[in-house]
């Protein structure tokens, strides 16, 4: 098993599609803190709670959520919850972002529930993995960003 990015280390960059089909890259959000969510697959009961709790976060933070789902399974999920933030298609080459972060979970193809806190330099300042059935403390992003200035 892969170890994930390290706090304090460049965050990977990556360009995906999100729900739309508009590319997404890392590097352009410079300047924002970033909260980098990976999610086992949409629609999916523990994912789908986690992601409505996104939606309370900060303001000055952007939430950037990453699966292997395709484009087309992202609109369909984004549309029915009322997620507005990215969704972002990690499909192909499947799981390549995942891997990058050490969050890509070879034997059973999706991503781990990790998550990084990038501050605006393009750092990580803050991570979690968690087992895929246990669902992130929320709280414990908004106490990581309120740490960045």
């Amino acid at each position: 098993m892969t170890h994930p990015a390290a706090v304090g280390a460049q965050a990977p960059d990556f360009e995906l599609q999100d729900q739309h089909g508009t590319p997404v890259r890392l590097s352009d959000l410079r300047g924002r803190k970033v909260v980098l969510v990976f999610y086992p697959l949409a629609f999916s009961g523990v994912c789908q709670s986690e992601l409505a709790a996104l939606r309370d976060l900060p303001a000055d933070a952007q939430v950037l959520a990453v699966s292997v789902d395709s484009v087309f399974a992202q609109r369909a999920w984004a549309d029915r919850e009322g997620y507005a933030f990215p969704l972002l298609s990690d499909f192909w080459p499947h799981g390549q972002v995942a891997r990058a972060y050490g969050v890509f979970d070879e034997v059973k193809g999706h991503a781990r529930r990790g998550t990084f806190v990038i501050d605006g330099e393009g750092v990580i300042r803050w991570s979690v993995v968690n087992p895929i059935g246990q669902a992130r403390d929320v709280a414990a992003y908004v106490e990581a960003l309120a740490g960045i200035s």
